[in-house]
């Protein structure tokens, strides 16, 4: 059964996100990038409304493609709590870079690998990815501005995205400024997580506020 992502900014939306009937709670700051990362006390205040209600993801940020800088930030968010890292690959330097580092993370943290649409990381093997550990891939958009998922991608390379993650073990994930109507193109195939943000919030914008009629509406739909 596919599971709802709802990506929220601080302790407010996170309840309202679980009132709405989100599966996932995903932590991030839209304001500081495709993968914006909030602070980690606003992490850990999050994490204490949430009270271990639904499981929580965290982001790490738009990170160069710099080992020391991603390892020292993984292990800051693993410190919070929180029950999956995501970890943003946005080119083949980030690859060569930052894989070996999560390959040699404690087994027991659940990473996250998330590739981007409109980026060349979209056509990495998930393979490398179950071989560094990980426990799930991810597929997003990293320019918000230059449309969503399905502008970048047919339903047929996200299928084959799905089913190679499903036989190697891994969740799977799709976002990317997904809309209530991109749903019955995506549910058919059954990723484990579809992720929404500016579906959610006022005027469809992901940098403003969550809307609960928007998420009730999302829900209904999957």
């Amino acid at each position: 059964m596919t599971r709802l992502l709802a990506s929220v900014t601080d302790a407010d939306e996170a309840e309202l996100a679980i009132q709405g009937g989100a599966d996932l709670i995903d932590l991030k700051d839209p304001v500081r990038g495709a993968l914006g990362a909030l602070s980690l006390a606003d992490i850990q205040r999050i994490l204490a409304q949430v009270g271990g209600r639904r499981p929580v993801s965290a982001t790490i940020g738009d990170l160069p493609p710099d080992p020391e800088t991603t390892d020292a930030a993984i292990r800051a968010t693993a410190a919070t709590g929180v029950d999956f890292i995501k970890i943003g690959f946005f080119s083949e330097r980030h690859l060569d870079a930052c894989l070996p580092v999560v390959a040699d993370l404690p087994a027991t943290w659940r990473i996250v690998a998330v590739l981007f649409a409109d980026r060349p990381t979209a056509n990495t093997d998930p393979a490398r990815f179950a071989a560094a550990g990980c426990a799930g891939v991810m597929l997003d958009t990293a320019d918000k501005s230059r449309g969503r998922l399905l502008d970048h991608l047919d339903t047929d390379s996200l299928r084959r995205f799905v089913e190679r993650a499903k036989q190697l073990g891994l969740m799977s994930g799709l976002a990317g400024s997904l809309r209530q109507e991109d749903i019955p193109h995506l549910l058919p195939l059954a990723p484990s997580y579809l992720g929404f943000r500016g579906a959610l919030c006022a005027a469809g914008r992901r940098v403003e506020r969550l809307v609960p009629e928007r998420l009730t509406e999302i829900r209904a739909a999957l």
